[in-house]
């Protein structure tokens, strides 16, 4: 049975004074979780200090009976981690790496050791390229291999640092497809700035701004908190300025030549807008944007 994962007051202050984290406190279920969050949001700062790279100054972390940041050992037993950027020698061949991750994960018995790798490169959808050169792979290929790595010893919790920054659209779907074949056996941390990635994929989320967690819930169930309130108008280049001065335009997309503002208010905020049923992204820039009535309690 899959662990959950509870985090409590956990905070974490740079030597320049950087607060990355402060006091957050989260549970995160079996199944794909999504922690969604701009650059420099403390999002890597969590999954490092979760990965047992980093120590928290404050706080409490319990992988079920585990405790992580005390057993940082045993954790690392049952954890998969793939980091944002990682480096794999370039003349090496997608094989004998996964070998040697194998080996250093404590596989020994060369037979079960071989049928692992042979599992994995065939899971990962790697067999036809296992003795091609890792530098000579593409980006999705190389995140691919990075989660067949991250998969030796059948980890309970995986982790998965903004996996998809830089894959063409269809790499990045065949990632997304073997996440989510992952998810439904393990509890995989999806970190990543990208709202579709955790619209797509995840069972779970939370918002993360400035080292806070703002919001935590199930997607549906954020969305429905936020029907109604989120009107939509078109306007042109020079009525944006008083727009944003009048209302609380939370996004703005450009359509056709003519940009198309979303605004978010508790009843009709006059002519010419019109209801919109909302999206991740709207539940996404109403809290960022400090609309306490689209928070959902964590």
């Amino acid at each position: 049975m899959t662990a959950q994962l509870s985090i409590r007051d956990l905070s974490k202050t740079y030597p320049n004074g950087t607060r990355a984290l402060k006091g957050i406190s989260l549970d995160v279920p079996p199944g794909m979780f999504g922690l969604l969050g701009r650059n420099g949001a403390g999002k890597s700062t969590l999954m490092r200090i979760l990965a047992t790279l980093q120590e928290p100054d404050e706080g409490t972390i319990r992988l079920g009976e585990l405790d992580v940041i005390r057993e940082k050992e045993r954790v690392r037993e049952t954890l998969g981690y793939l980091p944002q950027s990682f480096g794999f020698h370039p003349r090496v061949r997608a094989e004998r790496l996964l070998d040697h991750f194998a080996i250093l994960k404590g596989l020994v018995d060369a037979s079960s050791r071989r049928d692992v790798v042979e599992a994995l490169l065939k899971r990962t959808n790697l067999s036809d390229v296992r003795n091609q050169r890792v530098g000579t792979f593409s980006g999705g290929m190389r995140q691919r291999l990075g989660v067949a790595v991250a998969l030796l010893g059948n980890p309970k919790l995986i982790i998965v640092d903004e996996p998809t920054a830089g894959l063409d659209p269809e790499e990045r779907v065949r990632f997304l497809n073997l996440l989510s074949e992952i998810g439904e056996a393990s509890a995989v941390i999806l970190s990543t700035h990208i709202v579709e990635d955790v619209e797509e994929l995840c069972s779970n989320l939370a918002i993360i701004d400035r080292g806070e967690i703002l919001l935590a819930g199930e997607p549906s169930r954020v969305i429905a908190d936020l029907r109604g309130r989120i009107w939509r108008r078109t306007a042109t280049r020079e009525e944006l300025p008083a727009l944003e001065r009048e209302h609380s335009v939370i996004s703005t997309k450009l359509l056709a030549g003519q940009t198309i503002a979303h605004v978010f208010a508790e009843q009709s905020p006059g002519a010419g807008f019109e209801a919109v049923e909302p999206d991740l992204k709207d539940v996404y820039f109403a809290v960022m944007g400090g609309h306490r009535g689209a928070r959902a309690a964590a």
